[in-house]
Formats: structure tokens, C-alpha cells, sequence
């Protein structure tokens, strides 16, 4: 484990692989992974002047910026170094988020759109367990049946095609700027996201290690 405990920004398309990254770097580093998702629910209760995030995720609504960036600022304030994955989603979060703490290294996972497409699809997730599986790159020993605990493996919902393109559409108006942001800000590294995730995260902790 590296004494270094870096502040990192994990870029990438849906299914780049952002989160089996964000937890090998928070194992390797020792800093806990921030989850925009995460801290919402861990903090959901929290006062804002805007209200809780209670308030709106219970009336199906998306949650503020303003309310996600307090929600953000406090997880990231609480520790030494830190991993941040889906946040900033825009690039007026990625100003907030650069009032507020100095990132060591943003690392982008470059995925071609055809490979994102054909991970997300052929996921296959055990309702019970929560284990990922996918038809091709990781097989259940049973076809359709989770090693873990015998259940019958299911594809979510935002995993079909159709959903996938949708949420790409979204990554590429929303997020795509927050990448030129910090690209044209000079702190962008690539990392490529196509190989096996052993070779991503070879080639992601050399990019952190060299840059803290």
C-alpha cells in the first residue's frame, strides 16, 4: 500500500470501469471513494440552504447542483486524499470542485463507444448478492445462475441497448466539457480503458504514482 494519499478524479464513459478503478485506488492509497451517489445517501438529512437531498430524492427528482457540491465538499473535506468518481458531471461543478480542494491528478479512461456498448449490454447482475457478471469477459460457472449464492442473474433495466445509447448521449452533452475543461487546464491524463482491468490499473497507478 503507498504512503501517498492523492486526491484523484476518475473520468470515463458508462462502463469504463470507473468503479472497479476507484476501488483499487482507494485500496491501494488508502482514501476513501467518493460517489456522488454515495454521499447523497450518507448524507441525504444534511441542511442546505437549498433543503436536504432527502426532500428531493424521495420526490423522484435530480438533485440540485448547488446540493450535490455541499454534499461533495463535505465528503472530500473529512480525509486525507480522496477518489472521485461521477462528480463533476459539468463544468460548473468542475469550477465549484476547484474552489474547494487541489486535485494531485484527473484521469481519464478512454473507452471506444463500441466496447461501452457491448460491457453494458452483456452485464448480467445477481438481484440478491449484487455480484456483476458479464455473457462474454466474466461467465457465471452456470450459465444464468450467480456463483455466490445460486440466484438467477438479471439484466438491469439501464442496461439495454436503447438505455445505453441514451445514457451515452447524456455523457457526451453533459460531461464530455468537463474533459476539455481539465484538458485544457493541462492536468488530463489518458489512461486506456480497453485493455483487461488488470492492465487499466497497471497503467492508471503508474499515471497516479508519477504524478504525486
Amino acid at each position: 500500500m503507498s504512503e501517498n494519499q492523492p486526491n484523484v478524479l476518475l473520468l470515463g464513459p458508462p462502463g469504463a470501469g470507473k468503479g472497479t478503478q476507484s476501488t483499487n485506488v482507494a485500496d491501494e492509497y488508502d482514501i476513501p471513494h467518493v460517489t456522488t451517489g454515495d454521499a447523497l445517501r450518507a448524507n441525504r438529512d444534511m441542511e442546505t440552504e437549498f433543503g436536504t437531498p432527502r426532500e428531493f430524492m424521495e420526490a423522484g427528482e435530480l438533485v440540485p447542483d448547488p446540493v450535490v457540491n455541499e454534499i461533495v465538499a463535505e465528503a472530500v473535506s473529512e480525509s486525507e486524499g480522496y477518489v472521485l468518481d461521477g462528480y463533476p458531471r459539468n463544468e460548473e461543478q468542475a469550477e465549484y470542485l476547484a474552489d474547494i480542494t487541489a486535485l494531485d491528478v484527473v484521469c481519464l479512461l478512454d473507452v471506444d463507444e463500441s466496447v461501452v456498448v457491448d460491457r453494458l449490454t452483456g452485464r448480467r447482475v445477481c438481484p440478491e448478492c449484487g455480484t456483476n457478471y458479464h455473457v462474454e469477459f466474466n461467465q457465471p460457472e452456470e450459465a444464468g445462475v450467480c456463483d455466490e449464492c445460486g440466484s438467477e442473474l438479471v439484466q438491469r433495466d439501464d442496461d439495454t441497448e436503447e438505455t445505453v445509447k441514451d445514457r451515452l448521449e447524456v455523457y457526451h452533452e453533459s460531461t464530455e466539457p468537463v474533459i476539455e475543461y481539465y484538458r485544457e487546464a493541462g492536468v488530463l491524463e489518458t489512461v486506456d480503458g480497453e485493455g483487461s482491468p488488470e492492465e487499466v490499473w497497471e497503467e492508471l497507478r503508474t499515471t497516479i504514482d508519477a504524478a504525486v
